[in-house]
């Protein structure tokens, strides 16, 4: 790839300076309104732990969901007011003395987690789908999380009418950590935010109603797993700063460019040693394509998503996709430009392993979590031909597809809540047969967003996938698309099944019910379907949108 493409994917920062050795210590200086939409999430979720510790358990649940919304409200008018000030072009700059990015690519993708963010949040403030216990409303999480499943102190807990409303600071704190993610300018910055987000996540996965110890195992996978990809981001953080002598994303492109200005003495012997650069970029991008689902490093995805609480499913598979993706975009095309030869052959295996991967082994799923995850693990795949384009057209697409693929997938865990029978969520595909005959209006809307994975034109998923298999054709990876039409052909016969299962198959005399649930699910179906065939009918606007977020600050 020509120098020139290389930097049309990044432009320069003005306003950033850096002591020299001697100065007098300064304060540092803080662009609040820079930092708004973070600070506000973060503030909200420090008054929802005060909530839980001075008002009384009955109004927690209603003050938690009111606070909740309000603060991801509040906080995605700030990432418009942002991009309005032209934060997302022109004026695109770095905050907190040059820790965080402010640019097209960190607000559109911020912007795409804080809706993300909100019509979780009704899915997790939902209580009308359990029948009433104790004459008391249950959500999806347990009555007490501290309790051992099946003791006497969870019956009385239950018998009490107590709630998890914790949960909703936790899905704060957690969008605090996704925002940082993405946007983050240097490679501590990158790792704090890793654990801010993945912390709350490993709890909240483990806080299901039904199932505990299904739940419980599966945070604990995901705490473990979380863990060694956290030790490999750390250990390459450590040989990138041996190899430049800095952790800021612009100090460490310098280096790899040529272009540093001064070398510091103690690392005069290890600077320029391409071993480290090599080492130490292969283990932050681990860490990262963990974090996608990306095979070989997804073993941690499809028994979390069938463990976890389906609402939290529906979150974590949307959002921390967003969120980390934008992170491996920045690194590539911000950090690492110089190493695109490098690292080429690496990500087009990755891919490769990816599309194929998830698309062969969710044939022989038989729980609709389990084939959700592996299909999340396909998209995967199907995102990182976008990446690897390493053009203006591969980060507008996958900026696209990231924001397409989100709504797609709330809506399609909001869903999966719906379908139950006595022991909660009915998730084996055999409890779906026959299911457009008892509810034709709930398999409809599954069908649409099942037909939008596999990527039916008229559909989202169709303008997504064209998308970043057009900017990968366009960059050279014509082998990577043929793969991925061919991957996505073998996912669609998936796709297919479960709709051939809910539409010709003779319904079962026990089989399960459809719960009505209350506007708050309601309303993030809708969007999601709305969304679905919006950006199916009518892409252009928002490709348009995705295509002006597109160039990264340095």
């Amino acid at each position: 790839m020509s120098a020139t493409a290389v930097h049309a994917l990044w432009t320069t920062a003005g306003g950033v300076t850096s002591a020299a050795p001697g100065d007098t210590f300064t304060a540092p200086d803080i662009e609040y309104a820079q930092l708004a939409p973070v600070l506000i999430v973060v503030g909200a979720a420090v008054l929802g732990i005060l909530v839980e510790a001075f008002l009384p358990r009955r109004t927690r649940y209603t003050a938690q969901v009111f606070l909740t919304v309000v603060a991801l409200a509040a906080s995605f008018a700030a990432v418009i007011g942002l991009a309005a000030d032209g934060y997302a072009k022109k004026s695109a700059g770095l905050a907190a003395m040059g820790a965080i990015a402010v640019d097209g690519p960190a607000l559109f993708l911020q912007g795409t987690i804080l809706l993300v963010a909100v019509f979780s949040v009704f899915t997790f403030a939902e209580r009308r789908l359990d029948p009433v216990a104790h004459g008391n409303r249950v959500d999806s999480f347990a009555a007490q999380a501290g309790s051992v499943p099946g003791s006497d102190s969870e019956k009385a807990a239950v018998k009490a009418g107590f709630t998890t409303t914790e949960v909703f600071p936790l899905l704060l704190f957690s969008v605090a950590g996704l925002l940082v993610f993405p946007a983050a300018n240097d490679l501590l910055t990158l790792f704090i935010a890793l654990e801010v987000f993945s912390l709350p996540l490993y709890l909240l996965c483990a806080v299901a109603r039904r199932k505990r110890l299904m739940s419980q195992e599966a945070a604990v996978k995901y705490f473990l797993l979380g863990s060694f990809s956290s030790a490999f981001l750390l250990f390459g953080i450590a040989l990138l700063y041996g190899y430049a002598g800095t952790v800021s994303y612009a100090g460490i492109a310098s280096v790899v460019d040529g272009s540093v200005q001064e070398i510091d003495p103690a690392l005069a012997q290890t600077m320029g040693n391409d071993a480290l650069l090599l080492i130490g970029g292969a283990l932050i991008l681990m860490g990262l394509l963990f974090k996608v689902g990306a095979v070989p490093f997804h073993m941690w995805t499809p028994d979390v998503y069938q463990g976890a609480p389906t609402p939290v499913t529906g979150f974590m598979a949307a959002a921390t996709k967003v969120a980390a993706f934008g992170a491996l975009l920045r690194l590539l095309y911000v950090v690492l430009p110089g190493l695109t030869w490098d690292l080429r052959p690496v990500m087009w295996g990755v891919a490769i392993v990816t599309m194929v991967g998830g698309a062969v082994v969710a044939i022989t799923q038989t729980d609709i979590k389990r084939l959700l995850a592996y299909s999340s693990i396909a998209h995967a795949g199907f995102i990182l031909a976008g990446v690897i384009a390493a053009s203006p057209e591969g980060v507008s697409s996958v900026l696209f597809y990231l924001a397409v693929y989100s709504f797609v997938t709330v809506g399609a865990f909001a869903v999966v809540t719906l379908v139950r029978d006595a022991g909660g969520e009915a998730t084996h595909l055999s409890k779906w047969a026959g299911l457009g005959r008892r509810s034709p209006l709930t398999a409809a809307v599954f069908a649409v967003f099942l037909l939008s994975f596999a990527g039916i034109p008229l559909t989202s998923g169709f303008s997504g996938k064209f998308a970043v298999f057009k900017a990968a054709a366009d960059g050279g990876a014509s082998g990577l698309v043929v793969v991925g039409v061919i991957s996505s052909a073998i996912a669609a016969f998936f796709y297919i099944r479960v709709i051939v299962l809910m539409f010709f198959s003779e319904p079962k005399a026990d089989g399960p019910t459809v719960a009505v649930p209350s506007p708050l699910t309601m309303t993030t179906i809708a969007v999601g379907v709305a969304v679905t065939l919006v950006l199916g009918l009518a892409p252009q606007y928002f490709l348009d949108l995705a295509n002006t977020a597109g160039v990264f600050v340095r």
